[in-house]
């Protein structure tokens, strides 16, 4: 059975990402953020969203898990932050329904989705530079980095939220990134 853990950021949605892989089939642990990545034994990790970066405990060391990491608001953002890229405020703060274009259809974790998909976001700040390595997989007419990824090293991030059912197929989202770890 393939193992997630969670990694909890503090965001008000982390306990829907643990049920919705736990209703998928998943073997899925829920941790504090100060846990690091040495203490975690599992196929693929998920960092969750979260009020503030700074209070992202050891989410950046993540990023040399030996498996695959899901970034989702927060999680995307410490990733990009940690491997040189840029994070900045954004012009929309709070949740919105968005309109987000998947920009590579090739994509193991968005490229199974609608080419133009709903979803619910938070824009309070958004990735607005990937770092080495990642491409842009989806944006919107609010923001330019809607998701990246770097499959190379399996390192993914949304900034948008696939667990709320205010996103459309947002489970779908949660089962590709099953099948990334199951590689």
């Amino acid at each position: 059975m393939t193992r997630i853990v969670v990694v909890d950021n503090h965001g008000q949605f982390t306990h829907l990402e643990h049920r919705t892989l736990r209703d998928l089939g998943v073997d899925v642990e829920l941790v504090d953020n100060d846990t690091p990545p040495e203490d975690v034994d599992a196929d693929g990790v998920v960092l969750s969203g979260g009020p503030d970066i700074d209070r992202a405990g050891k989410s950046a060391e993540y990023v040399d898990f030996d498996g695959p990491v899901l970034g989702v608001c927060l999680g995307h953002q410490v990733i990009a932050a940690a491997l040189g890229g840029e994070v900045e405020s954004g012009d929309y703060g709070g949740y919105a329904d968005v309109t987000i274009d998947i920009e590579d259809a090739g994509d193991p974790l968005l490229g199974s989705l609608a080419p133009e998909t709903r979803v619910w976001a938070s824009h309070a700040d958004e990735v607005v530079d990937v770092p080495d390595g990642f491409a842009i997989t989806a944006s919107s007419d609010i923001c330019g980095v809607e998701a990246m990824s770097d499959t190379d090293r399996d390192l993914y991030g949304v900034q948008f939220h696939p667990e709320v059912a205010h996103t459309e197929r947002g489970e779908e989202v949660f089962e590709n990134f099953i099948d990334i770890c199951d590689r």
